[in-house]
């Protein structure tokens, strides 16, 4: 009858082989974590540089705006191009409805 030889490990053995493949899988955790976090981080200052874009054209046409729409503008425009004029009091007739 033939033996086989198997060698059994000494239980302390057997303990630090998972304590080895514990730590070794927190740390291949660690890394991917860690790279999560940055290419996370990343993306948020995308998002923030576009936001800050948004901002700044928001302002620019907000001012656009003010600009085209002030009054002294559009009376120029109305005087100017279009000839009107504010009329006199004894041009004005109250109309009742």
């Amino acid at each position: 009858m033939s033996r086989l030889f198997v060698k059994k490990l000494p239980l302390g053995s057997s303990v630090m082989l998972v304590l080895f493949a514990g730590v070794l899988l927190s740390a291949v955790a660690v890394a991917y974590s860690a790279h999560w976090n940055r290419q996370l981080l990343n993306t948020l200052y995308g998002e923030m540089a576009i936001r800050d874009k948004a901002q700044a054209e928001y302002g620019r046409l907000l001012l656009e705006q003010s600009t085209w729409t002030a009054h002294s503008r559009v009376e120029a425009l109305a005087s100017g191009q279009l000839q009107m004029r504010i009329p006199d009091p004894a041009e004005i007739r109250m109309v009742n409805p």
